[in-house]
């Protein structure tokens, strides 16, 4: 299996979480991990780069349903980029296309959380 890597970067207002490999139970916590350091320092607005992914599992998408309340509540958010089709259809199946905002890009969810 592959290795699961997290990168993370800063876009003035609005941090990339960089997402490689399998995100499933076992690797979950350095996600969570990340989140709860962006909500310390007081960052609410995320987007997640799925270009790199090759699998998620329902542990890995608990993690996104655990910190969009906060996100949220603190006038930020957390927006989806780049994903791979097999990985979209696991969020297509279980209805997030309706609460979460995907884009082709990265760069897209950096432009939509700099126009709102």
């Amino acid at each position: 299996m592959a290795e699961f890597q997290i990168h993370t970067q800063i876009d003035a207002e609005t941090d990339i979480i960089e997402l490689t490999g399998y995100l499933d139970a076992h690797t979950t916590p350095q996600l969570e991990s990340a989140f709860t350091n962006f909500i310390e320092r007081g960052r609410f607005k995320v987007v997640v780069d799925f270009n790199n992914l090759k699998y998620i599992s329902s542990a890995g998408l608990g993690v996104f349903m655990a910190f969009i309340e906060t996100m949220r509540d603190n006038k930020g958010d957390i927006k989806f980029a780049a994903m791979q089709p097999n990985v979209f259809e696991i969020f297509d199946l279980l209805g997030f296309p309706m609460l979460y905002e995907i884009f082709q890009t990265v760069e897209e969810a950096i432009q939509k959380f700099k126009n709102q």
